[in-house]
């Protein structure tokens, strides 16, 4: 298993129909988030159920419990956490901008509340540690294209969301892939993403994202540490594809 190595470099520049669907108010008392959360705390809610307090109430196509339910479904636990772009997270999960607002407001809080604390964060030096890292990434439906972006020291400092849906050049530019290494000041980033069709060989466009990523990393002075793809049990790097 190759192990990461940093250059040296100073230039850090659908619900189905007619299915029954539960609502908030058709749960006792008790039961209820808001009401679980004033009595037990925080710990004892699901994020599911977090998300659901943060969003208050739903639309009138879809309850609050239910549109909680799809955004962890469709863009998993660890991305909605990270989530900067309230624009592009309204459009992709198709919900109002006000909620998208809301999300990315809370991850913002929590980011900003330990930053700089970096005891017990990931130390990502080999393919393996990235794919035991995005467990939650593994059995989604679509693909996600996340950033892994880390210190000197191999240490994860910042992990984000870049696209969701297929990888591809034409969509893809290496400036969404870097800005966020340039505000925290990363030394490399790692892609990874996704394939829900259970193959790991690395198709034509993932080479095509991860030789201008690389080439655009070369002239800023920030390596592109790896490339990996996940399947839910198996994994591969573009950069070295006999790695399993």
């Amino acid at each position: 298993m190759t192990t990461y190595t940093l250059s040296d470099t100073n230039l850090v520049l659908g619900n189905p129909l007619r299915q029954y669907v539960l609502r908030v108010r058709d749960l006792p008392e008790e039961d209820r988030p808001r009401e679980r959360l004033l009595k037990h705390g925080p710990a004892a809610l699901s994020i599911q159920e977090l998300l659901a307090v943060v969003l208050m109430t739903g639309t009138k196509s879809e309850e609050v419990l239910a549109m909680a339910r799809r955004i962890m479904t469709e863009y998993g636990e660890r991305n909605i956490l990270t989530a900067t772009d309230a624009a592009a997270l309204a459009e992709g999960l198709g919900i109002p901008e006000g909620k998208a607002l809301q999300i990315v407001a809370c991850g913002e809080l929590g980011r900003r509340f330990f930053k700089g604390s970096r005891d017990g964060a990931p130390v990502i030096r080999t393919a393996r540690d990235v794919f035991e890292h995005v467990t939650d990434m593994r059995k989604l439906q679509k693909e996600h294209l996340r950033g892994l972006y880390l210190n000197g020291h191999y240490q994860l400092i910042h992990d984000e969301t870049i696209s969701i849906g297929t990888v591809d050049s034409n969509i893809i530019h290496p400036r969404e892939v870097f800005r966020p290494a340039i505000a925290y000041g990363a030394a490399g980033v790692v892609l990874v993403h996704n394939h829900p069709s259970g193959q790991t060989k690395p198709s034509g466009a993932d080479r095509t994202v991860t030789e201008q990523v690389a080439e655009a990393g070369r002239l800023l002075g920030i390596d592109l540490v790896d490339h990996v793809i996940v399947t839910e049990d198996s994994f591969a790097s573009v950069l070295a594809p006999e790695e399993r």
